[in-house]
């Protein structure tokens, strides 16, 4: 692990939002594929079909050997403004939506900052999520510099302390 954890706020409403920034030395449009084009998405989240426009709904399957198997979850697209932010919402079977968004700017001289925001249901921690989307961005970073995939398992034992409950 790398990169330092997300960061944790409270919006008006009292969620609590978590905030991942991470920069990366390729360009938007290439980091923009890795999130956006099924093939490359599925190497480091999940593989997704359907209609990605925003109103539009795709239905997602995690990929990776910790969370692969399950049963798939609906997304509503939000805003889809490429290559530069996505912003969706996975149905929940049991509650409301997740709601999950990414920027997308460039980071001169060619390579990009992505910032990641998730804001969590009530009764959801920051515990819940954190380390998770930590790994997945850490899987991300290793999809485009084409390396090793980091371990769930040293990553949640190096940032799980770091998000409340």
């Amino acid at each position: 692990m790398t990169a330092t954890p997300g960061t944790v706020t409270r919006d008006p409403d009292g969620r609590a939002r978590l905030t991942f920034r991470r920069t990366f030395p390729e360009p938007v449009d290439d980091v923009w594929s890795a999130i956006t084009d099924p093939g490359r998405c599925a190497r480091w989240f999940g593989t997704w079909t359907g209609d990605a426009r925003p109103g539009g709904t795709v239905r997602l399957s995690l990929t990776s050997d910790e969370d692969g198997g399950g049963p798939p979850s609906d997304a509503r697209i939000v805003v889809c403004e490429p290559p530069h932010e996505l912003a969706v919402e996975i149905a929940e079977e049991s509650g409301p939506p997740w709601e999950l968004a990414v920027s997308l700017t460039p980071d001169p001289p060619s390579g990009t900052v992505l910032v990641f925001e998730h804001v969590l249901p009530d009764g959801f921690s920051p515990a819940d999520a954190g380390p998770g989307w930590h790994w997945y961005l850490d899987r991300l970073a290793a999809t485009l510099s084409d390396s090793a995939m980091p371990d769930w398992e040293q990553t949640l034992a190096a940032t799980g302390p770091h998000y409340p409950r």
